[in-house]
């Protein structure tokens, strides 16, 4: 049965059956009561609403004189079929604004990209393991989630990053949250308690995370990268700190860390008893060679936190990311967080543990290291054929994007705009700040993932003649 739930105000001097009236002749023209519903009765109107039946029937004689209802006799009131282009261009009116009505979103009017690849993602195997949740474990659902997230995943991501990144750790170590920046907020909070609210980040490097610890209170400071990675003399010497990095395919220049550089490090943070923040950014994503092992699975001392996501290889919007603490770092985890509540859905949580159990996690990642690394080379090659003269390519063995040089050398207004006109084109271009101090140089970040393999000629050569423009 039709439930109406209008706000009336009887401090105001509009009549509550005008009230009323009003409400359900918007609700009409706006679709929000479609046409052939039957209202309800005035009695049981007048009984749920607490207004006099004159009220009601006021009310529903002013709709049926402008013809929004009909009345049937022994039947009650059913409203009529009111033209759709009347209720686009209505402009809905109270005492105090004017809104005008527009259509209702909906998942069809939703735009498509212009690149998007449907072979990233074998959405059938996900498809298979969600209906396995649904039907056979939905009893689970209607419990809230566990704060450290389930543990039949964390369970997988253990065993998965010991045996892909040589991470060392029990399930119970593993957080798991709703993306790596809901992770790090979370990890603030930690720090503090520990008495650390002073972090380095590399330069150039991952922006969004900064703002995090800027918000947190924390005091920051950027040091500059070699061909090694993070410079460790420029660290704070003789106080406790933290320092986030990414060694096993840094953002953006995809640098790696050498043995030597990482042992360097953690000696830094056992003997400025400080923490390592290992952010494993993209590190599957290797296109020659193998994968180095983590930085983490080096550390004897419990000074590393460990960092991963599966945006990047399953796909974007499955916020699902996780981190490995430390024994003295878990333990405080209870004490600090014990009231935060989960904030990962169960549902894609139980779906992504089965679907690393099946096997099926492990197949598509050698599935998108065939792809990307084929996308990654015909990108290159396309490069150098049409825009040789235009771009230099500083980066191309890993990860999701390619890291180029514009040769025209645009000031950073001119790159900002560049960037800009290749979003309206499809294709995803950032600028890149301070690339190894040098401010001299326009460097960009150009995600290819995205590109079909098909469409990978058209993408360049719309990114070349961008270029030429500028």
């Amino acid at each position: 049965m039709l439930t109406l739930t209008p706000v009336l105000n009887d401090s105001i001097n509009i009549p509550l059956y005008i009230q009323l009236y009003t409400y359900i002749r918007d609700s009409i023209l706006n679709r929000d009561i479609k046409p052939g519903e039957k209202l309800p009765s005035l009695r049981s109107l007048a009984k749920s609403l607490n207004l006099s039946l004159t009220t009601i029937e006021l009310a529903y004689n002013q709709l049926l004189v402008e013809g929004y209802i009909s009345s049937k006799p022994q039947s009650g009131y059913f409203v009529n079929d009111i033209s759709s282009e009347v209720g686009k261009a209505f402009v809905f009116e109270d005492s105090e604004q004017k809104i005008e009505a527009t259509e209702v979103p909906s998942i069809e009017s939703m735009q498509q990209p212009i690149y998007y690849d449907p072979t990233n993602f074998d959405f059938f195997k996900w498809k298979k393991c969600i209906n396995k949740v649904l039907n056979e474990y939905s009893h689970l659902l209607f419990e809230e989630g566990n704060p450290r997230g389930e543990a039949p995943l964390r369970y997988e991501i253990s065993k998965y990053i010991y045996q892909s990144r040589g991470v060392r750790c029990s399930w119970e170590q593993v957080i798991v949250g709703a993306g790596t920046q809901q992770l790090l907020n979370l990890l603030c909070i930690i720090l503090q308690k520990t008495g650390i609210d002073y972090v380095s980040f590399e330069n150039p490097g991952y922006l969004p995370v900064r703002d995090i610890f800027k918000d947190r209170g924390f005091k920051m400071a950027t040091v500059p990268l070699d061909k090694d990675g993070i410079k460790i003399e420029l660290l704070p010497a003789n106080i406790r700190s933290t320092v986030y990095v990414s060694p096993s395919n840094q953002f953006p220049t995809a640098s790696v860390m050498p043995i030597a550089r990482r042992y360097s490090l953690l000696d830094w943070a056992y003997n400025n008893d400080s923490i390592i923040i290992e952010d494993d950014y993209n590190s599957e994503l290797i296109y020659s060679g193998r994968p180095v092992p983590s930085l983490q699975g080096l550390d004897t001392k419990g000074k590393v936190v460990y960092l991963g996501s599966f945006s990047s290889t399953l796909f974007s919007s499955i916020k699902i990311s996780y981190m490995v603490l430390p024994n003295d770092l878990n333990e405080l985890f209870e004490e600090v967080l014990g009231g935060y509540t989960q904030t990962c859905s169960k549902a894609e949580q139980l779906t992504l543990a089965l679907y690393m159990q099946e096997g099926y996690y492990q197949t598509n990642l050698k599935k998108l290291r065939k792809i990307y690394s084929q996308k990654i080379q015909l990108a290159t090659s396309l490069i150098n054929k049409y825009g040789k003269d235009k771009i230099n390519i500083l980066a191309n063995s890993s990860g999701l994007h390619m890291l180029l040089e514009l040769k025209d050398n645009p000031d950073k207004k001119q790159t900002e705009m560049i960037c800009a006109m290749a979003k309206e084109q499809g294709l995803m271009l950032a600028p890149v700040l301070n690339y190894h101090e040098d401010e001299n140089r326009s460097v960009v970040v150009f995600y290819y993932t995205r590109i079909p393999l098909g469409k990978m000629e058209e993408a360049i050569v719309s990114l070349i003649q961008i270029l030429t423009k500028i």
